[in-house]
């Protein structure tokens, strides 16, 4: 099986401020703006077809400037139900955002909850939102949290350490968290993190791009023994299933002619066939 955790969907630039976009096209530089407008076409003939199943999302951040209704995710997983499967999204630091939680898993249908705690400028960690964990936890709803590394100027990087869900998964143990992008740059807190916590996992989205931090970042998790601890993700439409498999397959060819310890393929093929469906217990 092959389940994508993390992807995107929004129209773009419509969900998007005049500021995140400038931002956005800031950090490619000489690359310029892009169209990163979500269709289905575009992501199954990239890969997305092989998947038994992808995760969607929007994201909601009033902060930073992105804000893409529930509504919008539910109609698209209404055009591919054999195919998505639709998280919401929450800003708790706007009004009415409880409201939110229940619509879009009671009457929207989505079956997880997905945060931006730094591109929304509120620590995960807060007593705050106890209120979301309960609910997490009573409805048995896996929550995907953004972790590491932005490119907008007025998001904290204070609220996106992997650390902080430490605190969370202590007082909220059943809840199944996924820390997304392995928590980069801060690997080695995301490592220990999931390793900590039985219901912990991290997705490996948008990393193969940077080839040797990556590298050094799987050789941790085979050092700390947390292989069984990865699942497979995107970051669609930044990067496509087929770019991922493709380069991380090819992780252990850079290191021809060296004595660096290898990658375990086998460990990474298992990641890639992993039921994360079942892990998360999402029912299909």
């Amino acid at each position: 099986m092959l389940v994508d955790v993390h992807s995107h969907y929004w129209e773009y630039p419509q969900h998007f401020s005049d500021d995140f976009r400038l931002q956005a096209i800031r950090a490619r530089g000489d690359a310029g703006e892009v169209d990163l407008t979500v269709r289905w076409q575009d992501y199954a003939t990239s890969g997305g077809a092989s998947c038994d199943r992808t995760i969607v999302f929007g994201g909601k951040a009033r902060h930073s400037g992105l804000w893409v209704p529930d509504q919008e995710i539910a109609r698209y997983v209404a055009a591919q139900p054999d195919k998505l499967i639709g998280f919401l999204s929450i800003d708790p630091t706007q009004p009415n955002w409880q409201d939110e939680l229940v619509e879009g898993h009671q009457d929207l249908k989505l079956r997880g909850i997905k945060l931006m705690p730094m591109y929304a400028n509120f620590a995960p960690n807060s007593r705050d939102l106890d209120p979301l964990w309960e609910y997490a936890t009573k409805h048995s709803l896996p929550v995907l949290l953004h972790t590491g590394t932005t490119f907008v100027t007025q998001a904290p990087l204070a609220y996106t350490l992997p650390r902080l869900l430490d605190d969370v998964a202590t007082r909220y143990p059943e809840v199944r968290m996924i820390l997304a992008h392995l928590g980069h740059p801060y690997e080695g807190e995301c490592v220990v993190t999931i390793r900590k916590h039985p219901n912990l996992y991290a997705d490996v989205s948008a990393l193969h791009y940077r080839p040797f931090q990556l590298y050094h970042s799987l050789m941790l998790v085979q050092e700390y023994g947390v292989w069984h601890k990865l699942l497979f993700g995107t970051d669609y439409p930044f990067t496509t299933v087929d770019a991922t498999l493709n380069g991380m397959r090819a992780l252990n060819d850079m290191l021809e002619g060296t004595k660096l310890p290898r990658l375990k393929m086998d460990k990474m093929e298992q990641m890639f066939e992993r039921d994360a469906l079942q892990i998360l217990q999402i029912q299909v």
